[in-house]
């Protein structure tokens, strides 16, 4: 049936062909108005009236009609994507899929092939296209001039509902840090911005939500209190970095759609590894997820230049940590943190009892006790001295 309509549609085809060329011959019509009731263009119309002048009617036959496409998959071929994505992805979307097939699978052909074939056979449905229309808020010129930071709480793997840190660059899209912790807040907060400054410099501003570990709020909904810092405000402010407060979701739009592609993707990947503790998806976040995901997201910046700023020896562990006064007691110990932190004998004061002391709380939950700019004690996360853990100068 489908030859026989074809082998029609050709043979009307021909015939008008023929009654158009025939009011040309007759300057009835001009070639522009010939190819316009034709509807091809004129310059491929006197193509094929060059070629009923030389060869009759043949010359309008389609020669591609009963030749099979060159370029048409084999049948093995749609019968392997499609069992693939039965088996292994199901749930995936088309695009997360083809990037999988094509990493893991050595699959050639294009997303839009891939969509159709699956399309075709009932695995996946087209999406409806609708929404608000939005103005884009334009990106940072360069890298390093603008990062946001969010968490998001979700169940991750089954049954483990953990929170994901990510700090973006606003320039590119590009994840510079992400992990998995159990609640986000000030040190998780901190860590972010320890692995980006660690690995990339200093950076001009920083875009947050007003969580209560960035900001402080006296009013709910009101705007934040920008002289009374939290922990992450006074090292922000300490290493002259700029904290942007954002007042709706709305303005955190990009890395609210950062997460909602990691909410679909990650957990899928997260299954398809069999990965169900904290530690193994941290390692796989830090190896596969993250590269792939920036290889896949990232854009190209508007100028090839960047703001990030070397720390120049600058010790970025004083200042990226949680400081806290205290007062050294009677025999010469710091309580902290329900420990009792000794301080070691100094060859330079006979005590510091009665003297006010910084206690800072690295990210791995040691601690560091200075006076002034001297550190006078160094302890392990239990509250034990550290060997050497004395009479250092803080940067």
């Amino acid at each position: 049936m489908l030859n026989e309509t074809g082998d029609l549609a050709e043979k009307v085809r021909m015939t008008r062909f023929e009654e158009i060329y025939e009011r040309v011959r007759s300057r009835k019509l001009g070639c522009k108005e010939a190819a316009d009731i034709l509807g091809c263009s004129e310059r491929h119309f006197r193509r094929l009236r060059s070629g009923y002048d030389q060869h009759g009617i043949a010359a309008l036959r389609d020669g591609r009609r009963g030749r099979a496409n060159p370029h048409r998959a084999a049948d093995v071929e749609v019968e392997m994507v499609t069992r693939l994505y039965q088996e292994r992805y199901r749930g995936m979307s088309v695009a997360h899929f083809h990037d999988f097939a094509v990493r893991r699978h050595q699959l050639a052909r294009s997303y839009n092939w891939t969509r159709k074939t699956l399309a075709r056979e009932g695995l996946v449905q087209p999406e409806k296209r609708g929404g608000p229309h939005r103005l884009r808020r334009p990106r940072s010129p360069m890298r390093g001039m603008m990062l946001h930071q969010d968490g998001s709480r979700h169940e991750w793997v089954a049954g483990a509902w953990w929170d994901l840190i990510i700090t973006l660059d606003d320039a590119t899209g590009e994840i510079l840090s992400g992990f998995f912790v159990d609640e986000e807040g000030t040190m998780s907060s901190l860590r972010g911005l320890y692995e980006v400054i660690e690995r990339h410099g200093l950076f001009c501003s920083f875009y947050t939500d007003r969580g209560s570990h960035y900001f402080f709020t006296r009013d709910a909904g009101g705007k934040v209190d920008k002289t009374n810092l939290p922990q992450v405000g006074r090292a922000l402010k300490q290493l002259n970095i700029r904290h942007i407060p954002a007042y709706s979701p709305q303005a955190r739009g990009r890395s609210e759609r950062s997460f909602k592609t990691h909410q679909d993707r990650l957990v899928k990947e997260l299954a398809l590894e069999q990965i169900g503790d904290m530690d193994a998806a941290n390692r796989y976040l830090r190896e596969v997820y993250i590269p792939a995901h920036n290889e896949r997201f990232a854009v190209k910046p508007e100028s090839e230049q960047t703001a990030f700023v070397k720390t120049a020896g600058l010790d970025i562990k004083n200042i990226l940590c949680i400081q806290e006064e205290r007062i050294v007691q009677n025999d010469n110990t710091v309580h902290y943190g329900g420990l009792v932190l000794q301080i070691p004998k100094s060859p330079h004061w006979h005590h510091h009892v009665r003297a006010r002391v910084q206690v800072n709380t690295y990210l791995d939950g040691s601690f560091g006790i200075f006076y002034g700019p001297l550190c006078i004690g160094l302890f392990h996360s239990n509250g034990q001295p550290e060997p050497d853990g004395k009479m250092r100068n803080a940067a």
